[in-house]
């Protein structure tokens, strides 16, 4: 079951029961709040005999110390105080999540003596306890008992300048809501969300002023996007595009545009997946639950930008009436694709996106979502997104926002000579290259459907599910993106 906490700051805290949460670097002779929540010296005691020495994200649990005012003591270690960032901080509040246990309320000390802690390192570890405690249980009618945690906690956190944490909470909050929202997203059965049921989850983020509109078939269709509905066809569940706007900037400031791949089903269709771990497949519209996970973010905090979310939705299914390989479509853009592979499908949704974006907005630039080749798992695994630009400034923006968040990425190259792969014999192009430089190729195609705008290509395939767990996501959808794009905005586009 998830656990909502119910996080406030302030200078001191009333101590009754329950658990303290103390902090401690290295170096530091005593945790965070020793003084109050040990009077016995109980903690030094414990950390000697368990050779605890604070190192990065490690803990020392204590319960029921003597004389103590609670029930428990958990320490948590930061490691050296000169090495630690604003991540490790978000790293912090997850492990420190990760001990609520059997309790309804939590008192956190996160000033350690000798470290000045800034009001947006304690929202940081406020986010992190946010994140760490998602959990996805929609579907589960049992549970153990005693595994039960309690269905909400109070947590005070501690802290010197408790009005300025206070502040900077409203924001993490915000990506809070946002990064849950994409794993909820990905997480969801693809029975329960298809491209219909996606588009009514966009269309409520009309409730924090985002502008929500919805393409249909027809819409789609009298536009010209047969790339996007080729992939369609072959399912009963009819496609939609969905465009959200917050125009939180100036009237006249151009926006900044994402457009995320939401395809919520992908059998492959004609050229059909294997059945092991096609169940995995839900996911595949990783990109577009990111894209939604931001605008709610932005809408959430109030951003001073104007920005746009585009995300088409499709399901790719082996119907009788499903595109075959050899079928050539007429993109938006009025390109002609040959389909060589029915499973390279994505690409096929996010150029008539791009093309729309591009067409009717005019942004400052575009960054598309994907969960889109396989290739780049095998290039970079779990650990870094691929990126694909054609604009330096842009590249690099996205790379220090990468490296900001821990939502990393790594460029990978583009240039004449992959993209003479996808030319045709009998259409403009065709959507795939074959199996060398797949997810090269697969950029180069997207680029055919950017003109001269600066653009980005995340190819997210090894990171929005399945990556690996850490102190502030236990869960296989990961809202990969959420965070790596709201600092992107945050740093170099609200006026």
């Amino acid at each position: 079951m998830s656990v909502k906490l119910e996080i406030s700051f302030s200078k001191s805290a009333k101590l009754n029961g329950g658990l303290a949460i103390l902090l401690k670097t290295a170096e530091a002779d005593s945790a965070a709040g020793a003084d109050t929540v040990d009077p016995a010296g109980v903690i030094a005691k414990a950390a000697r005999i368990a050779r605890f020495s604070a190192k990065s994200m490690s803990g020392l649990d204590i319960v029921a110390p003597e004389g103590a005012p609670v029930e428990r003591i958990v320490v948590i270690g930061l490691g050296k105080a000169a090495e630690l960032t604003a991540h490790d901080w978000l790293k912090a509040g997850g492990a420190a999540a990760s001990r609520i246990k059997n309790t309804d309320k939590a008192a956190v000390f996160i000033d350690v003596p000798g470290l000045e802690t800034s009001a947006p390192a304690a929202a940081d570890f406020a986010l992190g306890m946010l994140l760490r405690t998602y959990s996805f249980d929609t579907y589960k009618t049992k549970s153990d008992e005693e595994e039960k945690p309690a269905k909400s906690v109070k947590v005070t956190i501690v802290t010197a300048d408790p009005g300025g944490a206070k502040k900077a909470f409203s924001d993490s909050e915000a990506i809070a809501g946002g990064v849950n929202l994409a794993r909820d997203l990905v997480n969801e059965p693809p029975n329960v969300l298809g491209p219909v049921e996606f588009a009514a989850k966009a269309k409520e983020l009309e409730k924090l002023g985002v502008e929500v509109e919805i393409l249909t078939e027809r819409e789609m269709r009298r536009l010209g996007m047969g790339a996007l509905l080729g992939v369609a066809q072959g399912s009963v569940r009819p496609p939609r595009l969905a465009v959200m706007q917050w125009k939180g900037g100036k009237g006249k400031d151009r926006p900044v545009a994402f457009i995320g791949k939401g395809v919520v089903f992908d059998t492959g269709g004609i050229s059909i997946k294997p059945a092991a771990g096609m169940e995995d497949m839900k996911g595949d519209m990783g990109g577009a639950a990111a894209v939604t996970g931001l605008m709610h973010v932005l809408a959430s905090r109030k951003a001073a930008v104007n920005a746009v979310g585009i995300i088409g939705l499709v399901e790719n299914m082996p119907d009788g009436n499903a595109q075959r390989p050899g079928d050539i479509v007429t993109s938006m853009s009025g390109q002609t694709i040959e389909v060589i592979n029915t499973d390279a499908e994505g690409r096929l949704v996010l150029c008539d996106a791009l093309w729309y974006c591009n067409d009717r907005f005019k942004p400052q630039f575009m960054i598309n979502l994907a969960t889109l080749t396989g290739a780049i798992v095998v290039a970079l695994g779990n650990v870094h997104a691929g990126l694909f630009s054609n604009d330096d400034q842009l590249s690099a923006q996205l790379t220090a926002a990468g490296l900001s968040s821990n939502e990393k990425l790594w460029r990978m190259p583009l240039g004449r000579d992959y993209d003479k792969l996808i030319d045709s014999k009998f259409a403009d192009m065709k959507n795939t290259g074959g199996r060398q430089a797949g997810s090269i190729t697969a950029a180069h195609f997207l680029k055919r459907f950017v003109q001269d705008t600066p653009w980005a290509h995340l190819d997210i395939a090894g990171t929005a599910m399945g990556s690996p767990q850490d102190e502030i996501n236990q869960s296989w959808g990961s809202g990969f993106g959420v965070r790596l794009l709201d600092e992107l905005v945050r740093a170099h586009y609200e006026s």
